[in-house]
């Protein structure tokens, strides 16, 4: 049986639909039937005679492609989601491994040359030093 509450939810939708089909459905059938699932058949059953299982299959496929698109939108945003944290978490992997491999380089620079790494970090240090000393002289 069909979903009362997308029966209700779509139920313009599903009304142009139902007279597409069929065309014996008039403007003031609708009023009355308020989209109450059962009475839609009914209706549908008296003024054209289709048999009750054809019916509902129709407004199960009518409803269906209805709630389709918004599924359709959900999967998406849900594969887009899905797609957008692998890349996150492939690049994060990436990147540590790049700064893993870079602080081995920078430590076997360093047990290598301890001299030059010496000299490398006073120079930083006087250049730092420098720099910071000019900038708040010209304050």
């Amino acid at each position: 049986m069909i979903n009362q509450q997308i029966l209700e939810g779509n139920w313009n939708e599903i009304k142009g639909k139902l007279r597409q089909k069929w065309g014996q459905l008039t403007d003031d059938d609708f009023p009355q039937i308020c989209g109450e699932a059962d009475q839609i058949i009914g209706i549908i059953q008296r003024k054209t005679g289709e048999a009750r299982e054809a019916i509902e299959r129709y407004l199960q496929e009518v409803s269906g492609c209805a709630t389709s698109a918004v599924g359709t939108a959900a999967e998406t945003v849900c594969d887009y989601a899905q797609h957008t944290s692998e890349t996150v978490q492939h690049t994060a992997k990436r990147t540590a491994d790049q700064v893993r491999a870079g602080y081995n380089e920078a430590e076997r620079f360093v047990r290598d040359r301890p001299g030059e790494s010496l000299l490398v970090c006073f120079g930083v240090g006087l250049i730092t030093g420098v720099v910071i000393a000019l900038s708040l002289r010209s304050r």
